[in-house]
């Protein structure tokens, strides 16, 4: 359930996600698809399966460490959205009652936080004076920022963000550095041997 108390009016808006459909944030299902392709790379063997060169296993765990690490950063770095862009996701369409016009909403992962983000929008009238210029892509919009969209002009007059820890996603980023890291110590181990069995005298 979400409160907002809209300071022009003193107006209480509540509203809440509908049961009736399922909203999954983008970063999450990223992180999981990469996380997935890693399990893939490393499963996608027979169990009696025998590394022949030590440069074999390189490039496995190079492949491995790319998804790992791309997971990893969608969880570190939340992605850089446009305003239209932010009101035409399906995030808008996912609350009950319906999100009024003026207000956008968004949620994205930073780091170990859950952030959620509302703007209140004003209308810009077509005789206006301002001088129109569309903000471009940003994480957090301030107000002042500019956007049109669905032939209307708007300004973002007011933001508020919160934000929350989620444990899980702490333990999850521990996780990928330990994992990355235990591949790296692979890697080191491999070269080592790899160079020792390339120069060894005979």
């Amino acid at each position: 359930d979400v409160n907002l108390k809209m300071p022009r009016n003193n107006q209480l808006l509540h509203f809440a996600f509908r049961e009736d459909k399922q909203w999954k944030l983008q970063q999450i299902q990223d992180a999981r698809n990469h996380v997935n392709q890693a399990i893939y790379l490393l499963m996608n063997r027979d169990v009696n399966y025998q590394f022949k060169t030590g440069s074999e296993v390189l490039k496995l765990m190079d492949a491995v460490m790319l998804q790992l690490s791309r997971a990893r950063n969608r969880l570190t770095t939340p992605a850089t959205l446009t305003l239209p862009e932010i009101a035409s996701s399906g995030l808008t369409k996912m609350f009950t009652p319906a999100l009024p016009p003026d207000i956008l909403v968004n949620f994205y992962i930073n780091l170990n936080k859950l952030c959620f983000t509302v703007y209140q929008l004003h209308v810009l009238q077509p005789s206006t004076t301002k001088n129109f210029k569309p903000a471009g892509g940003s994480i957090l919009h301030n107000p002042g920022a500019m956007f049109e969209f669905g032939s209307q002009r708007y300004e973002v007059s007011h933001v508020h963000k919160v934000e929350c820890v989620v444990p899980w996603l702490n333990d999850a980023l521990v996780f990928f550095t330990v994992s990355l890291q235990l591949c790296q110590q692979l890697k080191d181990k491999i070269s080592v041997f790899s160079s020792y069995w390339n120069y060894r005298p005979y």
